[in-house]
């Protein structure tokens, strides 16, 4: 079985632009989430990418723009060696202005159904699995799923972090970035293959 890495993308791997990145003149890659990754890839790691994207639901833009977006940015990283092996997103909203879109499903986090879609599709040991992201609902959905989890400052991680000082759900670390986050996880991926 494998073991992965899931990523939040705005916040995470790329800036999280003030209304919902979905242009490509909004990419910005956060300073070495290409190398984080990267470093994951090297390490053995899957590197899944699942991404709650509301705006869809909420018409702001379309499916076509998420996956043009998410293209152009898997170009960006490839462009340091990096590479994505998966991506999820989640385009619903309960309380969605596009009917179709107004579903209350399995996938959007806080709920793990991005991360078990992903373990049927590649095979995961999701016990041997991180999650990292920048809100307290990436942390619930790793914690749901039985991966182990990293809270990161950038993003909305600093905010999320003072919001939530006293939090239900703790992250197992928490790291300033990416590819902070990269270093810890390899570190323990030795102890991960004892296991």
């Amino acid at each position: 079985m494998n073991k992965a890495v899931f990523l939040d993308r705005d916040g995470v791997i790329t800036h999280d632009p003030p209304h919902y990145a979905h242009r490509i003149d909004q990419l910005k890659l956060i300073s070495k989430s290409a190398d984080a990754i990267r470093l994951l890839n090297e390490t053995g790691f899957k590197v899944v990418i699942v991404s709650n994207q509301s705006g869809v639901a909420r018409g702001y833009y379309q499916e076509k723009d998420v996956e043009i977006y998410n293209s152009a940015m898997e170009k960006e990283l490839e462009k340091s060696g990096a590479y994505i092996d998966a991506i999820y997103y989640c385009p619903h909203y309960p309380e969605a202005e596009i009917e179709a879109y107004r579903i209350n499903c399995d996938c959007r986090k806080p709920k793990p159904g991005m991360l078990k879609r992903a373990e049927n599709d590649l095979n995961l040991d999701l016990k041997r699995s991180f999650l990292v992201g920048d809100k307290i609902i990436d942390i619930e959905a790793g914690y749901r799923a039985g991966c182990k989890t990293i809270l990161v400052l950038t993003g909305h991680g600093n905010d999320e972090l003072k919001k939530n000082a006293k939090m239900n759900i703790k992250p197992n670390y928490i790291s300033k970035d990416l590819y902070t986050a990269s270093q810890i996880i390899s570190k323990n991926a030795k102890s991960l293959e004892r296991n």
